[in-house]
């Protein structure tokens, strides 16, 4: 019988969920209540898997961990060539990832060998960087939020973390509406088709209205025709399109930054966003026309050369981030030649991002040139 709307798709009991409640019962639990200062939700459900992937068949979680990936396609898994093959404004969010990442590593040091009565084998041996990094990726890319009660034993940030066996094998679909969450009366992790699906097709679930910057950076894979997909227009390339001789460009800037308009400006399969458009429009004022300025925050155009300049000024982006892309499609093209497995899935999903936006980029400069032609 094919799931109908509000029919629930899977319905996983509470014991079937790896939780930080799981970890503080099991063998660990009792060194996690020892150790000061308080160790966070996240770190203690990495530990765990990493000592029930050790464990091997011993484990009862082994039929779980067995299917989890060997590795990952999550920036923190990337080399520095790779990142740089993104798009410049998912750059720095990689490395911030990656340092984020080693800065957690670091910090848990102390915890790790306090865990050596555990094991017969030294703890630097098994809760190494890579073996962090896997068990990090598989918690962020795999959980469903799930809030707990604040544990005395756990630090203060938020625990939403559950891995939920069987569940976490269904994949993301943009165009799929699911509700999905833990009911507290029948104990069950519960997720409800609230379109329904056909008999002998695959179910989805949907991770929430992310772009692909967001998928890829989070969990790791880009959505083909993702309506919520944009291209960014970073404050570099943003720069290439304007008049270094304009005395009052570091001014406009600034009053761009301090209202808010230097970051998420976009094209979109629509064209260049109302922020972008918006944004693009107070750096075109000429002195006289200062004035406008709060009209223009509120989506007035200025003048008719204003507006052309505007539109002259979104091409020119367009056309950069063009040749970007264009670029890094060559190079990953190059280096996929002679790359091995792993680093072969990492390029390929970088591959994927940039198709993407190369198909966002040839719709805007359709919708540009059409406005240019008015």
């Amino acid at each position: 019988m094919s799931p109908k709307a509000k029919d629930s798709v899977i319905s996983l009991p509470e014991k079937c969920l790896l939780t930080t409640r799981t970890v503080l019962k099991s063998y660990m639990g009792d060194y996690i209540k020892r150790w000061h200062p308080p160790v966070p939700p996240l770190l203690a459900l990495c530990c765990f898997l990493i000592a029930e992937r050790h464990r091997g068949d011993a484990s009862e979680w082994s039929p779980y961990i067995n299917i989890l990936p060997k590795t990952y396609t999550c920036p923190v898994y990337f080399s520095e060539d790779i990142i740089d093959l993104l798009p410049r404004s998912l750059q720095k969010k990689a490395t911030e990832q990656k340092e984020q990442f080693q800065e957690l590593y670091c910090s848990s040091l102390m915890f790790f060998r306090s865990l050596q009565p555990l094991f017969t084998e030294p703890t630097e041996e098994l809760f190494t960087q890579d073996a962090l990094r896997w068990a990090w990726c598989s918690v962020n890319t795999r959980t469903v939020y799930m809030e707990h009660d604040q544990s005395e034993y756990l630090s203060r940030e938020k625990d939403v973390y559950a891995l939920a066996p069987y569940l976490d094998l269904l994949n993301h679909c943009p165009n799929v509406q699911v509700e999905a969450g833990f009911n507290k009366e029948t104990r069950r992790y519960e997720v409800k088709s609230v379109q329904g699906c056909k008999k002998f097709q695959q179910v989805f679930i949907n991770y929430g209205p992310h772009d692909n910057h967001r998928l890829l950076l989070e969990y790791g894979f880009v959505a083909s025709g993702n309506p919520q997909s944009v291209v960014y227009v970073d404050l570099g390339t943003l720069k290439l399109c304007l008049d270094e001789k304009d005395k009052q460009l570091t001014q406009k800037l600034l009053y761009l930054r301090d209202n808010d308009f230097l970051r998420n400006l976009t094209f979109g399969m629509d064209g260049p966003s109302w922020r972008l458009m918006t944004a693009l429009r107070l750096l075109s004022l000429k002195p006289e026309q200062y004035s406008s300025w709060k009209n223009v925050l509120l989506g007035a155009a200025v003048s008719q050369d204003r507006e052309e300049w505007c539109i002259h000024s979104a091409l020119k982006l367009c056309n950069n981030l063009t040749d970007d892309n264009v670029k890094a499609l060559e190079r990953l093209s190059q280096l996929k030649q002679d790359a091995n497995l792993s680093r072969l899935e990492q390029l390929r999903v970088v591959e994927s991002l940039r198709q993407e936006e190369q198909r966002i980029l040839e719709h805007t400069r359709v919708v540009l040139q059409n406005l240019w032609g008015q």
